[in-house]
């Protein structure tokens, strides 16, 4: 997975950097093809925000969390993420699984007529 990391407000981090990677690189397992995170920290007031936008073929995926530190809001941000990503894969996987076979189909329509 290719991470992009930007800073608003707030002076860059390697740290965070490497904690986002780490944390991301995790649910890159859930996916069958690359995938690409664009990752936004920034700061307003008191408040650390958490943006981060998942691109993919057939995939886009925004999840935003807010708070008053970054790595318990990375955290929860990336909770986050891994459930709409199991949400979007159980989605998918019913709708293969309703399908009826073609033989069926066919037969139905024979004996029908």
């Amino acid at each position: 997975m290719e991470v992009t990391v930007n800073f608003k407000n707030i002076k860059s981090s390697d740290k965070l950097k490497d904690y986002i990677e780490k944390k991301l690189n995790r649910v890159d397992k859930l996916f069958d093809k690359p995938t690409e995170a664009r990752v936004v920290f920034s700061k307003e007031k008191e408040i650390r925000i958490v943006d981060i936008n998942l691109i993919g073929s057939k995939l886009n995926i925004h999840v935003k969390e807010t708070g008053k530190n970054m790595r318990p809001t990375i955290d929860l941000a990336v909770d986050k993420l891994k459930s709409q990503l199991k949400k979007l894969r159980e989605k998918i996987y019913d709708h293969r699984t309703q399908r009826k076979p073609r033989e069926e189909v066919v037969e139905n329509e024979i004996v029908e007529e």
